[in-house]
């Protein structure tokens, strides 16, 4: 059996074409819309994996719909090996996982898709240092007032009651009044 999977990273992107040669191959799919830079939190994936036995063929339209890291793909191939199931890419049809040249060929693209992603990183921390400095990009609005939090501290509430009456985890409370008072006793 043929079991597809395919994945975008975001709501807003389309899966349409991945599901159309997918379904075209005759693959059962699975599909969904999150990030491929890790397998936490792909449940898809998880169930298409669940979903294979011995003899069938995982595909996906590209490399980086499966992973975008080395250790990540490296990982799902092996278990997918130990459960006798093939892989193999519509778009990089070379890659046959039980052949050498073809499990070569999976590792030296699946280093391009971990270098683009990092590629991708680089290029995003370069855009928000030059916002920065430009004094476009701010970062995230404050959300807790350390004021607030020492004010509260020094009226005898204790960070565990500061933490719920603000709605904040107790290490934050801990972080701010920390930082505005190193000498301060946590009680």
């Amino acid at each position: 059996m043929l079991i597809g999977y395919a994945r975008v990273s975001s709501a807003s992107q389309s899966l349409d074409l991945q599901l159309a040669a997918l379904e075209a191959e005759g693959c059962k799919v699975f599909a969904e819309k999150r990030s491929g830079t890790t397998t936490d939190g792909r449940d898809k994936l998880a169930e298409a994996m669940d979903f294979a036995r011995e003899g069938d063929t995982l595909v996906v339209t590209r490399l980086d719909r499966l992973a975008r890291s080395m250790l990540d793909l490296s990982q799902i191939v092996t278990t997918l090996d130990a459960k006798g199931v093939k892989f193999r890419c519509l778009q990089q049809g070379a890659i046959d996982t039980t052949r050498s040249d073809g499990k070569l060929l999976l590792n030296i693209l699946g280093s391009f898709a971990e270098f683009e992603t990092d590629l991708r990183r680089e290029r995003q921390r370069d855009g928000i240092d030059k916002a920065k400095l430009a004094g476009v990009y701010k970062g995230r609005p404050v959300s807790i007032e350390a004021d607030k939090v020492r004010a509260m501290r020094d009226a005898g509430t204790t960070p565990t009651e500061i933490a719920k009456a603000l709605g904040i985890g107790r290490a934050s409370v801990y972080r701010h009044l920390g930082a505005g008072n190193a000498g301060a006793s946590p009680a």
